[in-house]
């Protein structure tokens, strides 16, 4: 994969195959501005022990349509590769918490990608699930939380063109003010 924004659309969809009903995507700036952290928890169905053992082999899935996951191995290698952590943890009807750290600074650490449209494409697609988008670095935080912007819709559908291109802004914006630089950078 090609930037951060992928990683997260991919292990997305494994939340959402895995019936999470809500999913976090926090992307933060840690330790003096030397670490890009990337957690995305849910709430579904989690996985015992013995699956969790084996998740991070390509040859491990869940899949009946293929015999391959690269999603999580992918990732895990995404931030090996560049010096950085990769760590998964689950429960059997709980969830799951994948958690990679990346040296901002480092040569092969991907860049983060369009965080704004993978996360507008996952509201879009799943309208009926939560999303909580965290970004935090030393220049602020951000929250945005689907279950609260559609209590404030009153009734109006998240997918309603307008409200994506609000959000798409809103999006944007934020990420500006939180992490600096281009939008699909980091400001270290």
């Amino acid at each position: 994969m090609r930037d951060l924004s992928l990683h997260i659309l991919d292990i997305v969809q494994n939340s959402i195959t895995a019936n999470a009903s809500a999913v976090t995507v926090h992307l933060g700036v840690k330790a003096e501005n030397s670490y890009l952290v990337l957690e995305i928890d849910d709430n579904g169905v989690g996985m015992d022990n013995d699956f969790l053992s084996k998740v991070e082999d390509p040859f491990t899935t869940s899949r009946i349509t293929r015999k391959i996951g690269l999603g999580i191995p992918l990732l895990k290698e995404s931030a090996l590769k560049c010096e950085g952590k990769f760590n998964i943890y689950s429960k059997r009807n709980i969830g799951t918490k994948v958690v990679a750290t990346f040296p901002i600074n480092h040569i092969d650490r991907l860049p983060i990608g369009d965080i704004t449209d993978t996360m507008i494409t996952i509201i879009a697609a799943n309208p009926n699930k939560r999303f909580i988008l965290l970004l935090d670095s030393v220049k602020g935080e951000f929250k945005l939380d689907t279950e609260e912007i559609n209590l404030t819709l009153n009734g109006v559908n998240i997918n309603e063109f307008a409200v994506l291109n609000w959000l798409k802004e809103y999006i944007d914006e934020s990420i500006k003010n939180i992490f600096g630089g281009v939008l699909n950078e980091v400001d270290s």
